[in-house]
């Protein structure tokens, strides 16, 4: 009856196509109705549209064929009722971001420096004055030469203006990146909808209002919708409710469903209601972005007010109030678990900030010393009496040593740090996204390279997941290969094939391959797919037989999950009766089978003496050659028995007839063992974590090379592992799984909780020395708690669903573990590269810094002059970072082991190439300085205030920079290695920096002039520089022939901060804090006036936080602008487990399965994520997230505020 409705409706509507009352309901209706739960929704939509049919009606929609999908209908719906997107937040400008580098304080100073110097150039004291000001001040040869005063005032405000736009410029094309990259991210989700009577997959954002869209175990809800049909679905709607419970869903009691919420059980069909920002999260997210507005007003406060406002929504008032400050929740928070901040970025900052106090005690001594140095020459060996006729030129005089103390600051501090850290992660993601890793978080990819230990699913990641049955026992034999279908009792066929066809999801099916001669394609669950292969292969069609019973007509569903193992369908006969057809993992059903069918079609009695039996001949002999054995069996439930009790699982799952046990091959993936070949020699260590019974799991771990015949390495079963690690009381205890973990190598039929288990346990763990950096894999949704807890979690694109994504740091789109050694290969090549410009960076530093020093000390001038500094600076931060962050990696990363956590950034060879090149310059440059007498030219050194420049100086500045930049090669090794040039050319953007410097040195000393403080060189003399130049790498050669093991002395620098090294006090002030910023604390213990790269590190570690969850004042959502799409937003459903619980279930059959299986698995706690709805029916209200008085999150633009001031 209700289809024929809509056959008219569909029809009827071609007429009224052009009237605006096309859809009898509007958007103000749909939204009040998405915000009721429960018996409230219920009676509305009775009320207004009759049922769930009514509405689709209204909607002018089919709940079976779906929309027709013509373009002109969906556009008309996306204008009627909105598109599935929500805006962007505005990218910042060029401008805003060039306003950003101009607040850095040492250019701050420079230009002060400069429009003073500037300033003072151009007053002129009385001549005839001049000489009674000391000596210093007199001998200005030529009147031209003292107009020229200007110029280096200008020279700098010049170089400044080059440095600010240089890093403006960089940090506009990151944000860019990053966005190029969420977008991507989002081009990647899809969603199952049905329109014209196909199952289609369509673009997230491509979903309007009226799509009927088929929902199943895994997904992310990309709209609001109301229930049509649903198998046993449960939902987890912890992200809007905070709710940790899982929500079932059905269409006489809760048939609403919400955008932003996962699907933790069970499958069905949505009619969407409500899409992008008229959904549920939608109006939240609008109030997020008005909440932002008014965060701007209230700069510095960390408490934010709440409003108190209601937006009138047909008749539903939401009210937005303050969060209920109640104790509980805060104490809730306490107790989290702190997530510790990028190991990288803890160890850079922190050596930033003890570089730039060396720097600024450095700059305030030179200071000091030249103006005492000027005050003891003048007025006292001199004798010159104080007249206030000198007094601009004394200030000329401090304008000038204040510019030398400024320069030797900005040489010594290395800004150019974050900047090469960046431009490493972003030039990394960009070429693994080649490698097939997408990254979602930045610091995975560095956190990668530390890896020592890789958790791995088996299906799909080191198997093809291409199943296909193999072998097969029925009517009481065991076929080795796929009987012919003439050799079974056409009635066991005819069961087969109806079990089969109904017991799969409907989602799952075979399709005809794409392109002639390959494969047919496999869409949806793999083992299901090998299961309807296996009635293709015995010549019947499941699809006539789903085309008769459609999925509307299934009468119960019991959907598959982890502590079922099993999944049940039950048909309603004619005469009353039931038939319920199951299929689960051979020795769990096994054990629930009374009967099984014989040769003659007929059951008989099946013992446990005969289950043995079977167990031993058939299962474990199919599990030994590693397939995974499915047993298929069915019940009947009489019409005399009455209506059973279908909520008691364990009755109802008993008494079964077995009909056939099947084995499943998923073959090895060809690359697997290669990859997993070169872990094992890169010292990582590879473990497999599966749900597959013990002897496939060992049978396919040594196809795969992860045990060895003869190795004594451990092989447990989920429960073993649960016995050994559990004292008597049931908790788990450290040590217990300290004496497991370094021996195990395969865990077979595990669940999800051990999974998570065994990667705290290692993670914890204190029993090697080196401290375990773990990576896990996982598709399910059940990962989710196990990826989270994960140093980097690694979720399959294809195979993965979409909770596990959103728990993922990289998320692997072919699904290939041999992706996995690409990311380890990266990972590892992003910290050597940073390694190499440190080692680089650090040896200008040293040698500027004490040339500068000294220089000024002994002849009361640098040698270097500012604006040559600011040259350097440019050429060693910003270009060097260029070069050496770019570096390609090679196959050498793998043959070494892995750092771990506790390794310095610098080690004692880096240090020893970083002193020994450092006495190469400074004796080449104080050479130069001092015995100039080779060259026959003047002495530059005792030259007077504005005196012209001289080739002594041009020399000396010019020897200096061919130095560096063939420096630069040395810096390319940093383990020691001779061959510096290996490679080089592979690396073109290395060779393009290091031949533009070189030209514009060119430039510089032959037309640089008066600017630059440069006179042009002679061939000759530009001979002897470039000889000194190359000399550095000759140098290099003897430096790396010395043993490292000799110099005692050396020490390793940039360690990160250990948990143990935080003083207890500051450990109780990070308590609201979510993560333990390293860098936070350090620049809290060193008061914050250096600030040289401060607000530089903050915006590079802004824009590398647009990737993780902190941009936005509002903890654990992802940056407003780096979203656009619905399905992106509730990003991290945070599993949490508390390791407290001693009760976790083991799976055995006499446990009560009617617990949702993750229940367990997601003490979720809103409180840190999202505003929760209220349960209270009768005012659903929403709250603003800004009432949560969190202190603003590291990164946001509040922040940073707060760290400058």
């Amino acid at each position: 009856m209700a289809n024929n409705s809509f056959r008219g409706s569909k029809h009827g509507r071609r007429g009224e196509a052009n009237h605006e009352t096309e859809f009898s309901c509007s958007l103000q209706e749909l939204r009040s109705l998405m915000e009721l739960r429960g018996a409230e929704a219920i009676t509305r939509i009775q009320e207004c549209y009759g049922d769930v049919n009514g509405l689709c009606g209204r909607l002018r929609t089919s709940p079976v064929e779906g929309l027709d999908g013509k373009s002109e209908d969906i556009n008309r719906r996306k204008q009627n009722f909105g598109q599935n997107v929500i805006p962007p937040k505005k990218p910042k400008t060029f401008v805003q971001l060039v306003w950003e580098a101009l607040q850095d304080v040492t250019l701050i100073i420079l230009e002060v420096a400069a429009i003073i110097s500037l300033g003072l150039s151009f007053y002129s004291p009385p001549d005839a004055e001049r000489q009674n000001c000391g000596e210093a001040a007199g001998g200005v040869e030529d009147e031209g030469e003292a107009e020229a005063g200007w110029i280096e005032g200008a020279a700098i405000l010049l170089s400044v203006v080059c440095v600010v736009l240089v890093t403006a410029f960089n940090d506009w094309s990151k944000e860019k990146q990053f966005r190029g990259l969420q977008s991507r991210i989002e081009q990647e989700q899809k969603f199952t909808v049905v329109r014209g009577g196909q199952v289609i997959q369509i673009k997230v954002s491509e979903i309007v209002v009226g799509d009927i869209a088929q929902v199943k175990y895994g997904d992310l809800l990309p709209a609001d919708g109301v229930l049509i049909q649903g198998n046993d679905l449960k939902i987890d709607e912890s992200s809007l409710t905070g709710e940790s419970d899982h929500v079932k869903k059905t269409l006489d009691k809760d048939p609403m469903l919400l955008s932003g919420t996962h699907v933790m059980e069970g499958s069905g069909k949505m009619l969407v209601t409500a899409v992008g920002v008229n959904s549920q999260t939608g109006i939240i997210f609008t109030l997020l972005g008005a909440g932002e507005e008014e965060d701007k007003g209230k700069k510095g406060k960390q408490h934010i007010t709440a409003c108190n406002c209601s937006c009138v929504k047909d008749g539903a008032t939401v009210e937005m109030q303050p969060l209920n400050e109640d104790g509980e929740q805060d104490k809730k928070k306490k107790n989290l678990p702190k997530k510790e901040k990028s190991v990288l970025q803890g160890k850079l900052t922190k050596l930033a900030v003890q570089i730039g106090k060396a720097g600024l005690f450095m700059s305030t001594i030179t200071v000091i010393i030249l103006i005492t140095r000027f005050l003891i020459d003048t007025f006292w060996i001199q004798g010159v009496v104080w007249t206030a006729e000198c007094v601009p030129i004394y200030i000329q005089f401090l304008v000038k040593f204040f510019i030398i103390g400024v320069t030797v600051l900005v040489v010594a501090v290395p800004e150019g740090l974050p900047l090469a850290v960046t431009i490493s992660l972003a030039y990394s993601v960009k070429k693994m996204m080649k490698d097939n890793n997408l990254v979602r978080h930045l610091d995975a990819c560095e956190t990668m390279g530390n890896a020592t230990a890789i958790c791995s699913d088996k299906t799909g990641t080191l198997t093809m997941n291409r199943m296909t049955v193999v072998q097969a026992y029925i009517a009481g034999h065991h076929y080795k290969k796929v009987p012919e279908s003439d050799l079974i009792p056409v009635k066991i066929l005819d069961l087969l094939t109806l079990g089969i066809g109904v017991n799969c999801a409907y989602t799952t099916k075979i399709m005809p391959p794409e392109r002639e001669g390959g494969l047919p394609r496999q869409v949806g669950n793999k083992t299901e797919c090998a299961l309807l292969g296996f009635t293709l292969d015995l010549h019947r069609d499941y699809q006539s037989i789903r085309n008769e019973i459609p999925e509307e007509k299934l009468f119960k569903v019991y959907t598959f999950n982890s502590v079922r193992k099993s999944m049940s369908t039950v048909l309603k006969n004619h005469d009353g009766s039931y038939r319920m057809f199951s299929k689960g993992a051979s020795e769990i059903l096994l054990k629930k089978c009374c009967q099984i069918l014989m040769a003659s079609g007929e059951a008989k009695a099946f013992k446990s003496r005969d289950r043995d039996d079977l167990v031993k001949r058939v299962v474990e002999s199919m599990a030994s050659e590693g397939l995974r054995t499915i047993c298929l069996a069915y019940r009947d439930f009489p019409a005399s028995e009455g209506e059973p009790d279908w909520d008691n699982e364990a009755q109802i799952l008993t008494g079964l007839t077995c009909i056939a046990v099947v084995g499943i091959e998923d073959p090895v993936r060809p690359e697997v063992p290669d990859a997993i070949r070169k872990c094992q020699r890169a010292g990582i260590t590879v473990r497999m974590v599966t749900g597959d019974n013990i002897n496939t799991a060992r049978a396919i771990a040594t196809k795969c090379g992860i045990l060895h015949p003869g190795d004594d390495f451990l092989c447990l079963e989920g429960k073993e592992f649960n016995r050994r690690i559990r004292n008597e009381l049931g908790e788990i205890e450290q040590e217990r799984i300290d004496k497991i973990w370094p021996k195990l190598r395969v865990l077979a039929r595990s669940s999800p909780t051990d999974k998570h288990t065994l990667v705290k346990g290692i993670i914890d763990s204190t029993v090697l020395e080196q401290s375990q950096v773990v990576a896990v894999t996982g598709d399910g949704t059940n990962d989710g708690p196990a990826l989270k807890k994960a140093d980097v979690g690694f979720a399959m694109g294809i195979a993965g669903t979409d909770v596990a994504k959103e728990a993922s740091d990289i998320i692997l789109t072919d699904d290939n573990f041999s992706s996995i050694v690409k990311a380890v290969m990266w990972g590892r090549n992003v910290y050597d590269s940073i390694s190499k410009f440190l080692q680089f960076q650090l040896t200008v530093n040293v040698v500027a810094v004490i040339v500068a020093f000294s220089g000024a000390c002994i002849t009361q001038d640098s040698p270097l002059k500012a604006v040559q500094m600011l040259w350097v600076n440019l050429i060693m931060d910003t270009f060097a970072s260029l070069a050496l962050a770019t570096e390609p990696p090679t196959e050498a990363l793998l043959l070494r082991n892995p750092y771990g956590r506790n390794k310095p950034l610098i080690s004692r060879t880096m240090m020893k190439n970083i002193l020994g090149h450092a006495v190469y310059q400074l004796t080449t440059i104080f050479l130069l300085v001092f015995t100039i007498t080779m060259f026959d030219i003047d002495n530059g050194r005792n030259a007077p205030l504005h005196a012209p420049p001289s080739e002594h100086y041009t020399i000396v500045f010019n020897t200096f920079v061919l130095m560096q930049i063939f420096n630069e090669f040395n810096a390319r090794k940093i383990h020691g290695e001779r061959n510096v040039f290996e490679g080089v050319f592979n690396n073109i953007i290395f060779c393009t920096i290091v031949l533009g410097t070189l030209v514009i040195q060119i430039l510089i000393v032959q037309f640089g002039g008066k600017p630059f403080s440069c006179v042009s060189l002679t061939i000759e003399q530009w001979l002897w520089c470039i000889f000194l130049g190359v000399g550095s790498l000759l140098w290099g050669q003897l430096v790396s022939s010395i043993p490292t093991k000799w110099l005692k002395f050396l020490k390793t620098a940039g360690h990160g901060t250990q948990r143990e090294e935080i003083p207890e006090e500051e450990l109780e002030e990070m308590k609201d804090m979510d993560e333990i910023d390293h860098a936070e604390m350090e620049l809290r213990r060193g008061q914050v006036l250096w600030c040289r790269g401060l607000n530089r590190i903050q915006t590079q570690i802004r824009v590398v936080n647009a990737f993780r969850d902190s941009v936005s004042p509002y903890e654990g959502l992802e940056t407003p602008e780096a979203r656009s799409s619905i399905h992106n937003f509730m990003s991290h459903p945070e599993f949490r487990i508390e390791d407290s619980e001693p009760h976790i279930p083991l799976i055995d059959e006499n446990e009560s399965e009617d617990d949702p299986p993750t229940k367990r698995n997601s003490n979720n706690n809103a409180m840190d994520r999202i505003i929760p709805l209220h349960k209270d029916t009768s005012r659903p209200g929403l709250i603003p997230p800004n009432s949560a008085g969190l202190p603003p999150c590291p990164g946001s633009p509040l922040h940073s505020l707060e760290t400058s001031l």
